[in-house]
C-alpha cells in the first residue's frame, strides 16, 4: 500500500483537464483536406471486390495522408491519448463505402480486434431496443448512457454515420488526470483501485475461463500508469456468488473515481457531426456517451461504427491484463473471443 501511495503523480500531455482542452478544439482535431479525401477515394476503389476484414494496411496505400496518420497514432498512443478527424464524406454514400474507408484509415492505426463474442471486427453502435437492465446486453445496444469505461483494446476508434434526434454527446477524461485528483484529494481511497476487483463479462465468457475475471482499476508497468475499467459491470459482477465481494471501501473508492470521470471540469464533451472520426487510447482515457432520443425513421437513426485495435507500438501491459484481453503481446492482443467464434465485419447492426 506504501508503494501506491507514493506513485507520483502523472504528468505530460496524457494527464489533461478538459475544461482546458475544451478552449482549443484545433488542438486534437484534425480536418482532412480534399486531396487526402481523394487519396480515401482512391483507396477504396482498389479494395471494392475485397471482403472488409481482409483488407491489410498494405493494401490501403495513402501517400499524404499515411505518414499524418501515424503521427496522429503516435499523439494517441504516447500523447493526450485521443484525436478527433474530420471531413470523411459519408452522407448519400453507400455504407459499404464509408465503412471500407474507415476500416482503411483505421489499419494505420492498429489491427482490428473481436467486438463481442460474434466476432464483429467492425461494430456497429446503433440501438436494438434492448435494455442494460438484463445482464447480457452490453449498453451500445441501448440508447441509454453508457458512463465513463474503457474497451478491451489499446485503440477504440467511432465513425459517425448518422447523429440521433437529441443526445448523445461523446465525452472524453483522461483517467491519469483522474488518479491525480484522486491521490490528492482522497489518498485513503486511490490505493484500492490498485487492488484486482471482479468484473462482469456479460455473458461473453472465452473458453475455460469463468463468467468474471479479476484486475486492478490502475495498473502500475514498467513505469507507466494504466486504466481499466468498466463500471456495470463491475457492480454486476455480484451476481455471481463466487466473485469476491465487494465491500464499502470498495464502493467508495468506485464513486469517487466516478464523481471525478464526469466532473465538469475534467471532462471533455463534444458533439458527433456525420464523417467525424475519434480514435482514443483506452490505456490513459474513458469515453462516455450521453442518453439520447433517436429518430422514429429507421432510416435516420444514430449509427456510429466502431473499431476494436490492436496497435503495433503500444505500450507494454502487465499480466493482469491477460484476463481480460488473451494476451499481452504487443499488436495481437485484446478483443473477445469465445467457442464458435467466426470473425466478420458485418455492414448491418445485428
Amino acid at each position: 500500500m506504501d508503494q501506491v501511495m507514493l506513485r507520483p503523480l502523472v504528468e505530460g500531455p496524457s494527464a489533461w483537464i478538459g475544461a482546458d482542452l475544451a478552449k482549443r478544439p484545433e488542438e486534437w482535431t484534425y480536418q482532412l483536406a480534399s486531396a487526402q479525401v481523394a487519396e480515401i477515394d482512391a483507396a477504396v476503389a482498389g479494395v471494392r471486390d475485397r471482403d472488409i476484414a481482409e483488407i491489410r494496411r498494405a493494401d490501403f496505400p495513402l501517400p499524404t495522408l499515411g505518414p499524418a496518420l501515424d503521427r496522429l497514432r503516435d499523439e494517441v498512443l504516447n500523447g493526450r491519448g485521443f484525436v478527433l478527424l474530420r471531413g470523411l464524406p459519408v452522407e448519400g454514400r453507400p455504407i459499404a463505402e464509408s465503412a471500407a474507408a474507415y476500416w482503411g484509415i483505421g489499419t494505420y492505426f492498429g489491427n482490428a480486434r473481436s467486438q463481442n463474442a460474434k466476432g464483429h471486427v467492425l461494430g456497429h453502435v446503433r440501438d436494438l431496443g434492448l435494455s442494460s437492465k438484463d445482464p447480457n446486453v452490453r449498453i451500445y445496444q441501448t440508447t441509454e448512457r453508457q458512463n465513463f469505461h474503457t474497451d478491451s483494446c489499446d485503440i477504440v476508434a467511432l465513425l459517425c454515420l448518422k447523429t440521433a434526434k437529441s443526445g448523445g454527446l461523446s465525452s472524453l477524461t483522461s483517467s491519469m488526470s483522474i488518479y491525480n485528483a484522486m491521490a490528492t484529494r482522497h489518498p485513503d481511497l486511490v490505493w484500492r483501485l490498485f487492488q484486482p476487483m471482479p468484473t462482469d463479462r456479460r455473458g461473453e465468457v472465452p473458453e475455460g475461463r469463468r463468467p468474471w475475471f479479476e484486475t486492478p482499476v490502475y495498473n502500475e508497468h514498467q513505469g507507466l500508469l494504466s486504466a481499466i475499467y468498466a463500471p456495470h459491470y463491475v457492480r454486476s459482477s455480484q451476481r455471481f456468488p463466487e466473485a469476491p465481494r465487494l465491500s464499502a471501501e470498495d464502493i467508495a473508492a468506485l464513486d469517487c473515481f466516478d464523481r471525478l470521470a464526469e466532473d465538469a471540469a475534467l471532462r471533455l464533451d463534444m458533439e458527433f457531426r456525420p464523417g467525424d472520426m475519434q480514435f482514443v487510447h483506452n490505456h490513459t482515457v474513458l469515453h462516455d456517451r450521453t442518453a439520447f432520443e433517436d429518430w422514429p425513421e429507421p432510416e435516420r437513426k444514430r449509427h456510429l461504427l466502431r473499431l476494436w485495435l490492436a496497435a503495433s507500438g503500444a505500450r507494454a501491459l502487465p499480466p493482469a491484463y491477460a484476463e481480460r484481453y488473451g494476451s499481452v503481446e504487443i499488436g495481437n492482443r485484446g478483443g473477445i473471443i469465445c467457442k464458435g467464434t467466426r470473425l466478420h465485419a458485418p455492414l448491418e447492426a445485428v
